[in-house]
């Protein structure tokens, strides 16, 4: 009984490796994107926590806590600089969001749909701004400002912005082009819709989740650049500019506090994309009953 017993237990042992070592298998791409994950969101949570620091009026990240404090969140606004930099890159990247997204959302549905001359080297072209380094792109602009004799500042800024999200906004919307059903605005045809009606009822919002993550896309984008901003700001001054600039002597903590609040704001506006592009893949999937 006891030799049963050792010889039942050494099988049991044996196997435990094994077992482990095929359910790391099974699982080693979900432990992989995890790890991933939690490496890219280290650094924002990093600095959320430091937004509650008590005293650290500089935003060292000494990692010396010395205690917890929500005073610089009660004070989110008080710094005038940070709050006029943050409102000068808000303004700019909601112009940009809107008619980057505009003009990328037009020009996808012409690269899909239709068939004209030099439609190859313009699916080529858009991909271009995303594959050339940014410093290259910055560089270029504010050559072509200077030729033409234009005022740095907000507006250059602006055409800047807006040139580089072009680009991203016609591949999002583009790869949901593709796999769009077109038997759906077919039917809504043979019923009498027009075409206008058929965008706005039906294209419009099948399209709507591709738009919406085209253009908060464009919007981080354009929230986040410093490099072309750098070459093309003149006197404006945006909130990663201000960031450049205060690093030398000295984060506020507010900057903590506002970049902490811009996570919660994106974390919100993704959440919300999901949801409309569930919506929206629910109102696809719906086929009339083949025994009506």
């Amino acid at each position: 009984m006891e030799a049963a017993t050792a010889t039942t237990a050494r099988h049991v042992s044996d196997s435990m490796p094994a077992r482990a070592w095929a359910w790391l298998r099974r699982n080693a791409l979900m432990i992989f994107a995890g790890l991933a994950v939690v490496y890219m969101l280290v650094p924002i949570l990093v600095i959320g926590l430091f937004s509650f620091e008590k005293g650290n009026d500089q935003g060292e990240l000494d990692f010396a806590w010395d205690g917890f404090s929500i005073e610089y969140w009660t004070d989110a606004f008080g710094q005038t600089a940070v709050n006029d930099s943050m409102i000068t890159s808000l303004e700019l990247a909601a112009l940009t969001m809107v008619v980057a997204t505009v003009i990328g959302t037009l020009m996808a549905m012409a690269l899909v749909r239709y068939q004209f001359f030099g439609r190859r080297a313009t699916n080529l072209l858009i991909i271009l701004p995303m594959a050339t380094p940014e410093i290259v792109i910055g560089a270029a602009l504010l050559s072509l400002f200077i030729s033409y004799n234009f005022e740095l500042g907000f507006t250059s800024l602006f055409i800047a912005h807006v040139m580089f999200c072009i680009s991203f906004v016609v591949v999002v919307v583009r790869s949901r082009l593709i796999g769009f059903d077109r038997s759906i605005e077919e039917a809504a045809a043979d019923l009498g819709a027009k075409p206008l009606t058929t965008f706005r009822l039906i294209t419009l919002p099948l399209l709507a989740p591709g738009i919406m993550a085209a253009a908060l896309l464009a919007f981080a984008l354009s929230l986040d650049d410093f490099v072309i901003s750098n070459f093309n700001s003149g006197t404006t001054v945006t909130f990663p500019l201000y960031i450049f600039g205060a690093s030398l002597r000295g984060i506020p903590v507010q900057v903590n506090v506002l970049a902490t609040m811009l996570f919660a704001v994106t974390v919100l506006a993704i959440v919300l994309v999901l949801w409309q592009q569930r919506k929206a893949e629910q109102m696809a999937a719906v086929r009339p009953d083949p025994e009506v």
